[in-house]
């Protein structure tokens, strides 16, 4: 058996004697009923073009729920700050007047002095009704943002430190913290973080697309991270060339190269109460400059059928176009990212029992 194997065989054993206990633990109980929640991030264009007509609150997320009602989501995931207990009350009681899922937003502690503000917002989302957090350990795209494996690790030791300032303050309000695979580490370099850990505390937000850039097949990916499911970012994504890698947009469920009835089989097979949020960014690709010299600078031990897996993958499925949505007028761009959300909606609720 090597690593990796022995990493995902741990995995699954903690993970699975963890997840035994979850349905007393969180307060929730085993059930397939479910609808797609949507993740705020899926309405960046609206947040931005309502603030730049002078609207700073459409992501207050008693107004973000509302409008994510009226859409047909079965939940939201977003930050929800620092609130007192009237806001949270409310908060609470109009998701479940609708039968609706929270989850929260909220960044690490980078020290012990900023634990305060950290158990403040745990605080405050365990009393709006969340018992998931979404948070990441490092900030940006590995690819874009590190220039040696030096510093990477640098930022991965900070990373793993804030998790560890953090999840005795889950523990203490029984919140579950949810992170992210962000474009960051791999499978094997996260296994190793969540095992270390080992808390029934700190799970996965498993996002079904992110780790493609990494250039991991995208179904072991949610075979791996499966047992770890604390909450799941859904999207589906097209691809097609460019000159230095490989260049990966966000697309309406369906629509994509993913195989998401066969990754959402396996989320729902390891834990029935994981919840689902749409996170289809409507945005421009993104460039995946995996044929670049910078690309492998923290990518040393990246074994090279791993790029040619990738690069077959996004032959065989290639995009006939990607839209480049700053091109699109303002207004052409919230339109397009309804009809993406509602589109998606409705591809999660006739095909994949969400």
């Amino acid at each position: 058996m090597n690593r990796r194997e022995m990493l995902l065989s741990a995995a699954a054993g903690v993970s699975a004697s963890l997840l035994r206990g979850t349905t007393t633990l969180f307060g929730q109980s085993p059930s397939d009923a479910r609808r797609l929640g949507i993740c705020v991030y899926a309405l960046g264009v609206r947040s931005r073009a309502e603030r730049t007509r002078g609207d700073k609150d459409f992501n207050d997320p008693i107004r973000f729920l509302d409008f994510c009602l009226g859409l047909g989501a079965g939940g939201v995931q977003i930050p929800i700050g620092i609130r007192d207990g009237d806001y949270t009350a409310r908060l609470r009681k109009a998701a479940e007047g609708h039968g609706m899922f929270i989850e929260g937003i909220a960044g690490l502690p980078g020290d012990e002095a900023a634990l305060e503000r950290f158990e403040a917002e745990v605080r405050t989302a365990k009393n709006a009704g969340a018992s998931v957090i979404r948070v990441v350990i490092i900030p940006g795209r590995r690819y874009e943002r590190f220039d040696s494996a030096d510093e990477f690790r640098r930022f991965v030791q900070q990373g793993v430190r804030s998790l560890e300032l953090a999840e005795p303050v889950a523990a203490r309000h029984r919140v579950r913290l949810a992170v992210e695979n962000h474009k960051d580490q791999r499978v094997p370099e996260r296994l190793e973080v969540l095992g270390r850990l080992s808390s029934e505390y700190v799970g996965a937000c498993v996002d079904v697309g992110n780790s493609f850039a990494l250039l991991e097949d995208p179904v072991e990916v949610v075979r791996a991270y499966a047992p770890w499911a604390a909450s799941v970012h859904l999207k589906d994504q097209a691809v097609r060339e460019y000159e230095a890698g490989l260049l990966l947009a966000d697309a309406v469920l369906g629509d994509g190269f993913l195989d998401l009835p066969q990754m959402v089989a396996i989320l729902k097979e390891a834990n029935r109460n994981v919840q689902f949020s749409l996170e289809t960014i409507t945005r421009d690709p993104l460039e995946v400059p995996c044929l670049s010299e910078k690309y492998w600078a923290t990518f040393a031990d990246v074994p090279g059928s791993d790029l040619a897996r990738t690069l077959r993958i996004v032959r065989a499925g290639a995009a006939e176009r990607l839209v480049e949505v700053s091109k699109l007028a303002p207004d052409e761009q919230v339109a397009e990212e309804e009809q993406n959300v509602k589109r998606s909606l409705a591809y999660a609720r006739d095909r994949l029992g969400l």
